[in-house]
């Protein structure tokens, strides 16, 4: 592990430290490695396709009047169209009106972020977030007689 250390000015300090406790971060490192994470993780998403990562997993959440068939209907034929890229979803209901819908997504990183859009632009879904997580696919390879399969890891 390396050190490195950091000058900020008092205000900055205090805005850092207030955001630590209200995360419930143990020290200031372990914020500050959570905040360099996310934004390299961010970075390799929007390198040009040559340079990206070629894999991701997605958590896209939505929230959705149930009464409206319609958007429950363009939802779950959405899902259908993309049963390779949907790994789970959940449906919670808010109130007697609204749900609020989690789908995670993992695959190919263009065809992940182009269903995970596709979803929370839908007519009907309001309230869409979309968090895409780079994955490194590794190599393929084989246990045994297994079938060859491959670890996606996130990236650092």
């Amino acid at each position: 592990m390396q050190r490195f250390t950091i000058s900020l000015d008092d205000d900055l300090a205090a805005q850092f430290d207030a955001f630590i406790a209200a995360k419930g971060y143990v020290n200031r490192s372990e914020a500050v490695r959570d905040l360099i994470r996310s934004r390299l993780g961010s970075a390799s998403l929007d390198k040009p396709a040559a340079k990206r990562s070629n894999w991701c997993v997605a958590n896209v959440s939505y929230v959705y009047d149930h009464h409206e068939q319609t958007v429950t209907t363009r939802v779950l034929d959405l899902q259908h169209d993309h049963h390779d890229l949907v790994i789970t979803s959940l449906h919670t209901h808010l109130d007697h009106d609204h749900c609020l819908e989690t789908v995670v997504l993992r695959g190919p990183t263009a065809a992940v972020r182009a269903c995970a859009e596709q979803l929370v632009a839908l007519r009907g879904v309001r309230h869409g977030n979309v968090h895409l997580v780079p994955l490194d696919a590794g190599e393929s390879h084989a246990h045994g007689n297994a079938r060859p399969h491959r670890h996606l890891k996130p990236l650092n």
